[in-house]
C-alpha cells in the first residue's frame, strides 16, 4: 500500500507540474497543452471504436514481433550457448550486429516488403531478438561448473541436463531479457508505424503532428506510455510468478 500511495503521489505531482507550466506561461500552450485538455481528449477517444482499432493494430505488431523474436532467440541462444566453440566463434559477430540501430534497417525492410506490417515486423524482431538472445547466452554461461560436472558424472543425458540444470539457471536471465524485449518491441512498433506509415498509434501520432493537433499528439503519447507501463507490469508479474522459487524474488518479498 505504501508503494501504491507513493506512486500515486508522484503521478499526481507530475500532472500538477504539467498543468502549471503552461498556466504560468513558462511554455506556450500551443506547444504544451494543459493536462486537463489532454485528459478530456483521452476520455473522448476511449469511446471511439476507431481508437481501439489503432491500439489493436499496434499491439498485434508488438505481440507477433515479440513472439517471433523470443522463439528465435531462445532456440539459437540455447544451441550456441550449450556449445563453447560456437559461443566463441559467434561472439564477434554478435557484438558487431547487436549495436546496429533497428531504425537504420527501415529502408531495407520497406524495400523488401513495401509499406506493410511485415516491414514493421522486421524492425521489431531485430530489436527484440538481441535482448533475449544475449540474456540466454549469459544464463547458460552462468551454469555452475561443479554442477555441470556432477550431472555428467551421474550420467544425465544432454536433454536432462538442459531441463534440470541449464533451464533453472538461465530462467532468471531469460525472464529479464523477455521483459526488456517487450518494452523495446513496443517502442519499435510505434516507431515503425510513424516512419513506414502502417495504421496504428504511431501513424496517428504522425498525423496529429502534421495537422498541428498538439492535444491529440500528447494524448497519443500518453496512451503509448500507458501501454508501456501495462506491458511492464504484466511481464513483471509473470517474472515474479515464474521465479517464485528464486532467491532474488524471495529476498524482495522478505523486505
Amino acid at each position: 500500500m505504501r508503494k501504491v500511495l507513493l506512486g500515486a503521489g508522484g503521478l499526481l505531482g507530475f500532472l500538477t507540474v504539467w498543468q502549471l507550466v503552461p498556466r504560468l506561461g513558462l511554455v506556450d500552450p500551443q506547444y504544451l497543452p494543459y493536462v486537463t485538455d489532454v485528459l478530456a481528449w483521452l476520455v473522448q477517444e476511449v469511446r471511439d471504436l476507431a481508437f481501439w482499432r489503432r491500439v489493436r493494430l499496434t499491439m498485434t505488431s508488438w505481440a507477433v514481433g515479440l513472439a517471433v523474436a523470443t522463439l528465435a532467440a531462445v532456440v539459437l541462444g540455447t544451441g550456441i550457448g550449450m556449445v563453447p566453440f560456437l559461443r566463441r566463434a559467434t561472439h564477434t559477430t554478435v557484438e558487431f550486429l547487436r549495436p546496429v540501430p533497428s531504425v537504420a534497417l527501415i529502408p531495407l525492410a520497406v524495400l523488401m516488403f513495401g509499406l506493410q506490417m511485415r516491414a514493421a515486423l522486421v524492425i521489431i524482431v531485430y530489436a527484440a531478438f538481441w535482448q533475449v538472445f544475449v540474456q540466454v547466452i549469459y544464463g547458460i554461461a552462468d551454469v555452475d561448473t561443479v554442477a555441470r560436472d556432477t550431472a555428467r558424472g551421474f550420467g544425465l543425458t544432454r536433454a536432462q541436463r538442459l531441463r534440470y540444470l541449464v533451464l533453472p539457471t538461465a530462467l532468471p536471465y531469460l525472464m529479464t531479457g523477455l521483459r526488456l524485449a517487450a518494452t523495446v518491441a513496443l517502442i519499435l512498433a510505434v516507431t515503425a508505424e510513424m516512419v513506414i506509415g502502417n495504421p496504428g498509434l504511431g501513424r496517428s501520432i504522425e498525423l496529429s503532428r502534421s495537422a498541428g493537433d498538439t492535444v491529440g499528439l500528447y494524448g497519443l503519447v500518453v496512451v503509448t506510455g500507458l501501454l508501456g507501463v501495462a506491458v511492464n507490469v504484466v511481464f513483471r508479474f509473470v517474472e515474479r510468478r515464474s521465479l517464485a522459487w528464486h532467491q532474488s524474488v524471495l529476498s524482495e518479498e522478505a523486505r
